[in-house]
């Protein structure tokens, strides 16, 4: 009944309903600003909207494929055949590119395979496009996955990741899990939410703000004498605030999810959650699809979000108004949005990929670790452990430090 109360305390509130209201409205003008401002092209020029949306899901129907080697080797035999037509050829003095039918018809519906197709073949961080597949030789046939590996072997023995060969090991050992050959297919709406989800930051800062007064409200109001002079004052009621806390974090919470994700899987459909990552970036280490990636991600930010819940109650049994909990709370979390990392390892980077900005966006491909002795952990499992730990370690002091509030 006490937990009841708490939690009808926080919801009814004319602040509770104004800050969820303008968040979620803020949500989903974030989210769905990729599907407002979405575009492709035809030959007839560009296309928006709901209208591009369906003309690019057609051009997938004749690329949902397994990419074998087989495949790959007949996809880059078909484009050094159109690049052998001069006719076919512009340039533009940096280099050479198709042009009128044998881009929109050759290219143009599987721009996005070729393109992957061709990174896959190019060192380490440098930027290509399918007119790089015309010197790859292929009389032969190809092996695409060997290549991959190649490629995964330059990026973890580069000099500049200073990796120990403990982690080398690990992510090699990560990369054997990846299943072969990847199917390709139509994978908007994840890819969206994926490149989207620091975007939450805003909605878990309005459930900061919302539970912000939770004890410094009643010092502010003057109610702290009743509450911790009742018989349970000190101890159930102490507790039902915290746990009032947590259900209204975790329910405003999951409705923000609900719009964010909501928006762009009605808008592009639900189309790639069981493709592997790799079709995204094939030197992606983790063995999981796009949905499983989503929500481990989406598990981590809950995570984050439940430290950040007990942050804020800490601030609040310590603080006398609800005003000084937020001048604490913003810097932390969006100070780091205005600090960028300079690489993958050392310590500057390493902590920074931990502050609660950073800990919201995924880093699939980066090949982030962190190394303890002989034990190597990818980013998502420290960020799970320390936002765990956060959370079980500053709960209680946030109990103590009310129970223990001198009475003016």
């Amino acid at each position: 009944m006490l937990v009841k109360y708490e939690f009808l305390k926080i919801l009814r509130k004319k602040s509770t309903l104004i800050i969820m209201a303008v968040s979620l409205i803020l949500t989903a003008f974030l989210f769905g600003l990729p599907i407002i401002q979405f575009q492709t092209y035809n030959q007839e020029g560009v296309m928006k909207g709901f209208e591009g949306i369906e003309y690019q899901k057609t051009q997938y129907e004749d690329i949902s494929v397994s990419l074998t080697n087989e495949y790959i080797a007949g996809a880059i035999r078909e484009v050094q055949e159109l690049f052998e037509n001069s006719d076919n050829v512009g340039y533009d003095g940096y280099e050479q590119f198709l042009i009128d039918d044998a881009y929109w018809d050759g290219i143009a519906p599987r721009e996005s395979l070729l393109n992957l197709i061709a990174k896959n073949y190019s060192n380490p961080n440098e930027s290509v496009s399918y007119n790089t597949l015309v010197d790859l030789d292929v009389s032969n046939g190809t092996d695409f996955y060997q290549a991959r590996q190649e490629k995964i072997e330059k990026l973890l023995n580069d000099s500049s990741r200073k990796l120990t060969e403990e982690q080398k090991s690990y992510w090699l050992d990560m990369n054997s899990k990846v299943e072969e050959p990847f199917q390709y297919g139509y994978y908007k709406s994840w890819e969206t939410i994926i490149s989207c989800f620091e975007l939450l930051m805003f909605s878990l800062l309005a459930v900061c703000i919302v539970i912000a007064p939770v004890f410094s409200g009643e010092y502010q109001a003057g109610t702290d004498a009743v509450i911790l002079s009742a018989k349970y004052g000190k101890t159930k009621l102490t507790t039902a605030k915290s746990v009032a806390s947590y259900l209204f974090g975790f329910a405003a919470f999951t409705l923000h999810i609900i719009v964010a994700f909501g928006l762009p899987l009605v808008a592009f459909g639900v189309d790639g959650w069981n493709l592997p990552l790799q079709i995204n970036g094939t030197t992606v280490p983790y063995p999981l699809t796009f949905l499983q990636g989503t929500l481990v991600n989406l598990g981590v930010i809950y995570l984050v979000l439940f430290a950040m819940i007990s942050l804020t109650l800490l601030l609040s049994a310590k603080m006398k108004s609800p005003y000084l909990v937020l001048i604490v709370l913003v810097p932390v979390l969006f100070i780091p949005l205005f600090v960028s990392p300079n690489g993958t390892t050392g310590l500057y980077n390493l902590i920074l990929f931990l502050l609660p900005y950073h800990s919201t966006v995924p880093q699939f491909g980066q090949y982030i670790s962190y190394q303890f002795g002989s034990l190597v952990l990818d980013i998502f499992s420290v960020r799970a452990i320390l936002y765990a730990t956060l959370t079980v370690i500053m709960l209680p002091l946030a109990k103590r430090f009310f129970k223990q509030h001198q009475v003016a």
